[in-house]
């Protein structure tokens, strides 16, 4: 009996020393298990909402959002540099996507209520080096004088810049040339002239209209346009009332 009692009070007694060491034993590091961050967001209406999330490890500080990179028309000007007209063509595409935000890019394509979003001088630059590299027969802003050529008559224009090809039928029609293999990819004296660069117009005229009609092409066309008509009127002033057949003039059917 009294060997048992003093096993029993030595078992006792390993197992308080244990404990205590136990107790003195540093803590597991913090690295190891999940810590709560806490993320507060204000709104413009003073109202804060937090949310927690989690970590592997302590939170570190906080990184700084990058500012968005300049958009770079090197690809484009090295594409038409070489005559790569498609190519350059498809570039063009590309930078309108990136130019007109964020939706745009997310959708692949761009609204023509997007074009307004596009800084003057991003389509500018994209304007003259398509004029740069040939000879001044291609760009935005050769088609838009194109189109007020032809009273900004869209069939008309597809027309004259080649879009558009004359049917093999009794009367006369025209249809929408097969996009890539229809269309021309070199300058040649042969090549329509505001031929490229391509703008969709299968689905609607809406996006061709707010590019050429973007204030980065309100230029000397539209000066010369509105010096034209208070020229004329001053003419007509002065000169006195026309004869009745001046006021219909004949139809031209040269275009």
């Amino acid at each position: 009996m009294t060997t048992t009692n003093s096993l029993l009070h030595h078992r006792y007694s390993l197992l308080k020393r244990l404990s205590t060491s136990e107790s003195h034993l540093p803590p597991p590091p913090s690295s190891l298990f999940l810590h709560p961050t806490t993320t507060t967001t204000t709104t413009s209406s003073t109202t804060a909402s937090t949310t927690a999330t989690f970590s592997l490890s302590p939170p570190t500080s906080t990184a700084t959002t990058s500012q968005q990179q300049p958009i770079s028309f090197d690809t484009l000007q090295h594409h038409l540099s070489t005559q790569n007209f498609l190519q350059a063509d498809e570039e063009t595409r590309s930078l309108l996507i990136v130019l007109a935000g964020e939706a745009a890019q997310k959708r692949g394509y761009v609204f023509f209520s997007e074009v307004q979003f596009v800084a003057e001088a991003d389509l500018r630059a994209i304007d003259e080096l398509w004029r740069q590299y040939s000879d001044g027969r291609f760009g935005y802003s050769v088609q838009k004088r194109l189109w007020q050529k032809a009273n900004k008559d869209f069939t008309k224009f597809f027309i004259k810049v080649g879009w558009m090809k004359k049917l093999d039928t009794e009367i006369e029609q025209y249809n929408y040339r097969a996009f890539p293999n229809e269309f021309t990819w070199e300058l040649s004296d042969e090549t329509p002239e505001g031929h490229l660069p391509l703008t969709n117009a299968l689905r609607g005229t809406q996006l061709l209209n707010s590019i050429l009609s973007h204030p980065a092409f309100a230029g000397e066309e539209d000066e010369k346009a509105a010096e034209n008509e208070v020229q004329g009127s001053l003419r007509e002033n002065i000169s006195g009332p026309k004869p009745l057949g001046s006021l219909f003039p004949k139809p031209d059917y040269s275009f």
